[in-house]
C-alpha cells in the first residue's frame, strides 16, 4: 500500500485545509538561477524568490502554511520545507529578482513573511512526491487531493555522474548539471561528438583548453557553433553531446588533435558529417 503525503501532514498535526502545496519550477529563470539551483546554492535567494508572489494568486495562496516543493532537473518533485505564512503586503520598493536580471516594481507584487517550520524539517531534500500530470498547476490544496510518496531518501544527494562514456546530454541542459559533474568535465580533456537532432549529422571535436570539455561545450551553447567554420553556416541547433575518448593527463594538445583526426576517420564525419 503506498504512503500518501496527506498521512504525513496529518501525522505532523497539520489541518489539511490550512496547507497549500507549492511546486517551484520557473521557466523564466536564467541559467544558474532556477528555483532548484537557488535552493541548492543560496537559500536566502530561494526564500526571496518564493516570498514574492503575483497579486493574482492571493486567493490561491491564502493559508497558514505552505508546503513547498521544487522541480529538479530530472523533473522529480522534491520537498523543500514547510513554511509559516504571515504578513502579506504589497512590495514597497523596486527589488532585483533572484531568478533573472529583471526588477519587481514596487506595488506590483505581494510580499509574504515566510518562516521555515521545524515540523517536517527532517524530510527536506529527502522526500519526493508524485505531483501528477498537472505540473502547470503549481499551487494545489491537499484537502482536495492526495499525493503519493514517490521516494524517501536517506539524505539529499544529486544524481551520480554516469561515467564519461555514458554521458549524453543536449547543450541546453549543461548549466543544469550537478556541480560535481561540471567539475569532472572541467578537469577532463579529449574527444567529443555533437549530433544534430534535426539533420542527424555528426561533428567530431576536441577539448584541449584549460577547463576541458566544459569550456569547449559552453562555447557551442553560447553561439551555436563554437567558432567552427562549417557550423557557422548552419542554422543553430541544440546539439546532443557525448564523449568519445578521454585524454590521458600526460597527453599534449598535439596528441589530442591526433586522436581527433583518428575519430573523424573512424566515423567518416568529414564525408558524411559536419567536419570539414
Amino acid at each position: 500500500m503506498p504512503i500518501m503525503l496527506n498521512t504525513i501532514l496529518a501525522d505532523a498535526g497539520l489541518n489539511l485545509a490550512d496547507v497549500r502545496l507549492l511546486r517551484h519550477k520557473d521557466l523564466r529563470a536564467k541559467k544558474g538561477h532556477s528555483p532548484y539551483e537557488l535552493w541548492r546554492d543560496d537559500r536566502q535567494q530561494f526564500d526571496l524568490y518564493q516570498s514574492t508572489q503575483d497579486i493574482g494568486n492571493r486567493s490561491k495562496l491564502q493559508s497558514r502554511y505552505w508546503a513547498t516543493f521544487i522541480g529538479t532537473p530530472s523533473d522529480d518533485t522534491l520537498f523543500s520545507g514547510l513554511y509559516n505564512v504571515k504578513n502579506r503586503r504589497l512590495l514597497e520598493e523596486d527589488t532585483p529578482r533572484s531568478y533573472d536580471e529583471g526588477v519587481d516594481k514596487a506595488g506590483t507584487c505581494d510580499l509574504y513573511d515566510l518562516n521555515l517550520d521545524k515540523v517536517l524539517e527532517d524530510l527536506i531534500g529527502r522526500l519526493l512526491v508524485e505531483w501528477g500530470p498537472g505540473l502547470r498547476s503549481w499551487i494545489q490544496r491537499p484537502d482536495r487531493q492526495n499525493k503519493k510518496i514517490a521516494e524517501l531518501r536517506t539524505e539529499f544527494k544529486e544524481p551520480d555522474f554516469p561515467g564519461y562514456f555514458n554521458f549524453v546530454e543536449p547543450l541546453s541542459r549543461l548549466d543544469k548539471l550537478p556541480k560535481d559533474w561540471i567539475t569532472l568535465l572541467r578537469n577532463s580533456k579529449g574527444i567529443y561528438l555533437l549530433t544534430c537532432p534535426r539533420t542527424k549529422e555528426q561533428y567530431v571535436g576536441s577539448a584541449t583548453g584549460e577547463n576541458g570539455f566544459w569550456q569547449r561545450w559552453q562555447e557551442y551553447a553560447q553561439n551555436g557553433n563554437g567558432g567552427n567554420v562549417a557550423l557557422k553556416s548552419r542554422e543553430p541547433s541544440d546539439y546532443q553531446v557525448c564523449i568519445l575518448e578521454v585524454a590521458g593527463t600526460a597527453m599534449t594538445r598535439d596528441d589530442i588533435l591526433g586522436l581527433e583526426g583518428r575519430w573523424k576517420k573512424k566515423l567518416q564525419s568529414r564525408e558524411m558529417g559536419l567536419n570539414r
